[in-house]
């Protein structure tokens, strides 16, 4: 491939008239083929659809589209993702023939053969585990709900449970990358980025996307990848929001360095950039001008937009008393709700620590005291201040975990091994149908009994209420076009109010 057509297929240059007229030599054969281009399917993939002027997006925003595929039901995702992969067992998909069979080896006929993770494929046994905690039905829904979750249990009606998500990674780190950038593989775009590249930003002062991680919580790592830009360009890469007086790295002015003299010095940079840009004509160098502009702008907004001691007493009763301390989950759901106020596009929790091989009931007793209010709370802020309905709020993990134990089974104590075939996932507000419970698991909570949800069909049922096809938002990389739910799913109708 030669220089003219690689920038000729780059769909961000293809409306470049000095691109165009200084880089090719094909002449009027060159222009035959930049309209071809246009026209192609993958073109119309990021291009506008044919829908009616109200469905039109600003075009201020910078994002690829300019209008949507379909009528968007959400304006925003908050996505509470729970590092590890909380049990599905013991906090949303109540087995009651597990404590029943408590102890009794894992039917062949339920495993059918599935491999498991080293850690416990060399056990002799695979002891079926009952979970230790109680389970009640909540809410006018009925849903059962561990008692490990007292406050989530009270908002159950505003929720959609989602017990049949599957996945094909059994281990950690491609399951979760799988999750965040729809490839077991590392190196393509998360999903913020996708949304950031297709519809832009609403908020000119902010990151369009921003993520928060509790602090304090040494279990697996996670890494800038996750909410990475991928081969996307690195204006739609994740700004991470941290704990402490400075909330985003190198955002404020040096010793000795004024507002008025960082001010002057961008216009010069800005005016050396240009230079570089009228020569090379490459987008990466106007990527540099729009970031060094934001951070100009955001030395104002996250001061503000992060100072959450403003926030009235009865908030914080309601997120909980963790919520006073910068970095807790509880203060990031609070943030998160800052952030969505200001109309951030996409906001990504994480909070690690469900990796459960092993005394489980303690830790998973802990993680829920840490988590559980802050996740109620976020949902009843949101519907009070009537935003719930255009905000798309998901909590839930890489995988679920063993319906049998890893090592040894006591009366008072077990763990869970990785469980990629079943788990559970919910999601509220933002087009979302409220208190209900989607797919099925069979009695042993071991495989998906009906209406099976993968990892695909999960992103492109994400991406249809925010108004974009999932077939449509394509980016081309190394000859071929990619998205973010590569080559296969659908959309989850099921759960669509």
């Amino acid at each position: 491939m030669n220089d003219s057509t690689r920038l000729l297929d780059d769909p961000g240059l293809r409306i470049n008239r000095r691109l165009f007229f200084s880089r090719t030599s094909l002449g009027l054969g060159g222009a035959a083929l930049a309209s071809m281009l246009g026209e192609s399917p993958a073109a119309g993939a990021v291009g506008p659809s044919p829908t009616s002027p109200t469905l039109a997006i600003d075009p201020a925003g910078g994002g690829i589209l300019h209008a949507y595929h379909i009528p968007p039901k959400a304006k925003r995702v908050i996505y509470l993702f729970m590092s590890g992969g909380p049990s599905q067992l013991d906090l949303f998909d109540y087995k009651p023939v597990l404590n029943e069979r408590n102890g009794q080896d894992l039917p062949a006929s339920i495993r059918m053969g599935q491999r498991l993770t080293s850690m416990s494929a060399n056990q002799a046994t695979l002891p079926m585990a009952g979970s230790l905690f109680k389970f009640a039905r909540h809410g006018d829904s009925g849903t059962w709900v561990s008692e490990l979750l007292p406050h989530t249990a009270k908002v159950v009606d505003d929720l959609c449970l989602v017990n049949s998500l599957y996945t094909e990674a059994i281990n950690h780190d491609p399951a979760i990358t799988f999750f965040q950038t729809g490839s077991t593989i590392a190196g393509r775009p998360s999903m913020g980025a996708w949304l950031s590249y297709g519809l832009g930003s609403t908020n000119q002062n902010l990151p369009t996307f921003c993520v928060l991680i509790s602090r304090k919580r040494p279990d697996q790592p996670l890494y800038s990848r996750l909410w990475g830009n991928g081969f996307l360009p690195s204006v739609h890469q994740g700004v991470e929001f941290r704990a402490g007086a400075d909330p985003v790295l190198y955002l404020e002015n040096p010793p000795g360095v004024s507002s008025v003299g960082r001010r002057k010095m961008l216009d010069r940079l800005r005016e050396l950039h240009q230079a570089e840009y009228d020569r090379s004509l490459d987008p990466a160098v106007q990527a540099r001008i729009a970031q060094y502009e934001m951070a100009y702008r955001m030395q104002t907004s996250v001061p503000e937009v992060t100072r959450i001691a403003d926030e009235p007493d009865h908030i914080f009763d309601l997120y909980g008393p963790d919520a006073r301390t910068p970095g807790t989950f509880a203060a990031n759901c609070l943030l998160a709700r800052r952030l969505a106020e200001r109309d951030v596009r996409f906001i990504q929790l994480y909070h690690p620590g469900w990796d459960h091989h092993g005394g489980l009931p303690s830790g998973i007793r802990n993680l829920c005291r840490e988590t559980d209010q802050g996740c109620a709370a976020l949902i009843t802020d949101l519907k009070q201040r009537g935003m719930l309905d255009e905000t798309l709020v998901l909590w839930g993990g890489e995988f679920g975990r063993t319906n049998y134990s890893q090592g040894k089974l006591t009366p008072t104590d077990y763990g869970r091994d990785h469980h990629p075939r079943c788990f559970t996932a919910w999601a509220a507000g933002g087009g979302i149908k409220p208190g209900i419970s989607y797919g099925t698991t069979d009695e042993f909570g071991y495989n998906v009994a009906t209406d099976g949800v993968h990892v695909h069909d999960f992103h492109a049922t994400i991406l249809h209420l925010l108004g974009i096809d999932h077939l449509r938002l394509t980016y081309k990389h190394q000859g071929r076009y990619y998205r973010l739910t590569d080559v296969a799913g659908k959309v989850v109708r099921g759960i669509l109010a």
